[in-house]
């Protein structure tokens, strides 16, 4: 019988002691992962960390436990606290709860309660600790979002909560400034991809190029398209993923940064993976309100929601994830 979340909360502390994976074809040692199959850039690198979990694009590391029955529908927490910087499309900070009252400032928090309410899944949101510390709390969603998250914005419970919930099939979705979160949590870099936000340069228009098709949220979407964004650069470089899309480089009216070089002529955007047992998809687009406009205004908002919505219902298990 598999177990269920009140199972894996017990055993998590031994699965961590083992390093070890369990998967429908057995044991799969941590840091077991093969090469991303569209190119040598997602290759493991010699003496790059593995973080002592399973991690990569290869379905074997994803550990289910049933925990998530589709009979029950598709549910999706919404995190937003920052505690540092704030982008504007967040809107004011959120009082304490779930699901506290919205005002129309609050863009993100809007946007993809609509989404899902248009796509057959329920939204909760919230920017209260208490709500994402609790591992039983967190298994009552199919998949958890960070969107614009910043600095240390998880306390010690939930970063534990965080990582039983993946260990235990979970699934993540990391927006925008979830990459300038938790700098000193070595798990949460590797759950971003082993990666993370370096600098930016300026918001500007470029072009995004779709280099993975097969992939659920990028399936739909033109070769090129235009997008307005920050544009992130990254250190570490993501590695055992599956790249879904990059930036042209050449199409920025300016690269200027505070130090880092730019990619060059692979600079990524979108990428998912599997990690530590659970599913992880993630986007460094997503700067600006315009990007969950509807009417034409913004270039490129309408690929970036679908994007991001294919993101979501594949990392919560609704649809085939990272293929």
């Amino acid at each position: 019988m598999k177990a269920s979340h009140k199972s894996i909360i017990a055993a998590v502390g031994a699965a961590a002691a083992t390093a070890l994976v369990m998967t429908l074809g057995g044991l799969v040692p941590s840091g077991v992962a093969p090469a991303n199959d569209h190119g040598d850039r997602g290759a493991r690198n010699l003496g790059e960390p593995d973080y002592g979990v399973c991690r990569g694009t290869d379905p074997r590391c994803y550990h289910d436990w049933n925990n998530f029955n589709p009979a029950n529908g598709y549910r999706v927490l919404l995190y937003t606290r920052t505690a540092g910087p704030r982008h504007a499309n967040l809107g004011p900070a959120l009082p304490a709860g779930l699901n506290p009252p919205l005002a129309p400032a609050n863009v993100v928090q809007n946007a993809i309660v609509a989404m899902g309410q248009r796509n057959g899944f329920a939204v909760d949101w919230t920017e209260d600790l208490a709500q994402i510390a609790t591992p039983a709390r967190l298994f009552n969603y199919n998949a958890v979002v960070f969107y614009s998250t910043s600095r240390d914005t998880l306390d010690d419970a939930a970063q534990t909560a965080l990582r039983q919930y993946i260990r235990g099939g979970g699934g993540f979705v990391g927006v925008h400034n979830a990459f300038g979160t938790e700098y000193n949590w070595p798990w949460y870099e590797g759950l971003l991809g082993n990666a993370n936000f370096y600098d930016h340069g300026p918001n500007q228009a470029a072009t995004v190029r779709t280099v993975d098709r097969r992939d659920v949220s990028t399936a739909d979407l033109p070769a090129r398209w235009t997008f307005t964004d920050e544009w992130y650069n990254l250190v570490p470089f993501p590695s055992q993923v599956r790249f879904l899309a990059t930036v042209d480089e050449d199409s920025m009216a300016e690269r200027k940064t505070d130090g880092h070089p730019g990619h060059g002529d692979f600079h990524p955007v979108a990428w998912c993976q599997y990690y530590d047992g659970g599913r992880a998809w993630l986007t460094t687009l997503g700067h600006d309100a315009k990007a969950f406009s509807t009417d034409g205004s913004f270039p490129g908002a309408e690929q970036f929601q679908r994007m991001l919505l294919g993101g979501i219902t594949s990392a919560m298990g609704r649809s085939p994830f990272c293929r």
